[in-house]
């Protein structure tokens, strides 16, 4: 088969759905050699070192337009423009970024990363949460096949869209190699001094967006303060939107010298990062999979989250979940997971085999297996 992805995120960006493509298609190339695989960019993506991939059976096209004039045109403007008419025939298509566009290739997988957009709209930018609400439902209909990151997702499509559950297929996420604790002490000492990392430390890594909740995470590390708790708080992640409140908190609050935005971390130090923090915090309100939490667990770092969404799911026992809008409880797992050295060491133990359990070779194994299955079926019927 001649098998096309969307690889425009992957191109654009290092963290989110651009990780998710990268770590699948490199997964995917290391266990088929059969399949041709076409990755589509638009104009504004980086250049793609394909050496990187390494695998003959590859190639990539790149759109004489850039990602927002892409959406303007198929999905606000309706130009019926097929993309496979400028990649050249594709027996299948791959649309990694929750919208499908115009395609003669009627064979069709849609990646949905979740519904905050439905679910949490308030923590949404309004302009980004009207365009989903239209153009993902249109984009499932068409779809052959919808890949949802986690059961939740799977329920929140069925119950918010009203998907049929033979539509859809749970296919989860899976921990980067690089991400594993970090014993080498002389790397540790690099980020030490890089992140200026003199004090203790409480991590929380996420975008800063109204959904992460870092608000009431600085609210609780505020109680934890008043507790003697040592640690800082460190929230590293890009500026994304809806964030303009949070910044000035920990001034309001007498935080400055104790909580830290660090801004994009790139994956090179993510691990070492994690590796030192005594506690990971991801008081998310809402996630499709979450993969910070396991990426921590992987680091063998105590991990305090959300109770909400797919976390259970993904965390299991090996986290302590708690209610993302009580900061009182929050303030109370932290103070647990950071001073409690017998729960550590459990929590360590079960976060370390839970991370384990994801791996990008078993998502692309069970992406592969679709693929071939649609590629097999000669009865594929799309609903209007």
């Amino acid at each position: 088969m001649r098998i096309g992805i969307d690889f425009a995120s992957a191109a654009a960006q290092r963290a989110g759905i651009g990780r998710f493509t990268r770590e699948l298609v490199k997964a995917l190339l290391e266990l088929d050699r059969g399949n041709e695989y076409v990755l589509v960019k638009t104009s504004d993506g980086e250049a793609l070192d394909l050496s990187e991939f390494g695998h003959s059976n590859l190639s990539f096209r790149s759109l004489p337009v850039s990602h927002r004039w892409s959406i303007i045109l198929w999905h606000r403007l309706g130009l019926p423009l097929p993309l496979d008419w400028l990649t050249g025939r594709l027996d299948l298509y791959h649309a990694t970024d929750f919208v499908l566009p115009p395609l003669r290739c009627r064979k069709t997988v849609l990646t949905i990363h979740d519904l905050s957009f439905l679910v949490r709209p308030e923590c949404a930018h309004p302009k980004v949460a009207r365009f989903l609400s239209k153009a993902v439902p249109k984009s499932i209909r068409r779809a052959t096949l919808i890949h949802a990151n986690s059961e939740n997702t799977k329920r929140d499509l069925m119950e918010r869209l009203g998907v049929a559950p033979e539509k859809i297929e749970v296919v989860y996420e899976g921990v980067t190699p690089g991400y594993t604790r970090v014993t080498d002490e002389a790397r540790l000492e690099q980020v030490r001094r890089k992140y200026r990392l003199d004090k203790p430390f409480v991590l929380s890594v996420g975008t800063l967006e109204p959904r992460k909740n870092h608000a009431r995470l600085i609210e609780a590390h505020s109680a934890l303060r008043e507790r003697r708790l040592p640690q800082e708080l460190l929230i590293a992640g890009g500026s994304g939107w809806l964030y303009e409140e949070t910044l000035p908190l920990p001034g309001k609050l007498g935080l400055e010298d104790s909580v830290r935005f660090l801004g994009f971390v790139p994956d090179d130090d993510l691990p070492a990062l994690m590796s030192l923090a005594d506690v990971f915090a991801y008081p998310s309100l809402y996630e499709g999979f979450g993969l910070p939490v396991v990426e921590a667990m992987a680091c063998g770092t105590p991990v305090v989250a959300s109770n909400t969404s797919c976390l259970p799911e993904i965390a299991g026992d090996a986290a302590l979940l708690v209610d993302p809008t009580d900061v009182s409880s929050l303030a109370d797992a932290l103070y647990r997971a950071a001073t409690d050295d017998d729960l550590r060491r459990v929590m360590a133990k079960r976060g370390l085999a839970r991370a384990a359990r994801f791996t990008w070779r078993a998502a692309a194994g069970r992406m592969l297996i679709l693929y071939r299955r649609l590629g097999e079926d000669s009865q594929v019927c799309v609903s209007a």
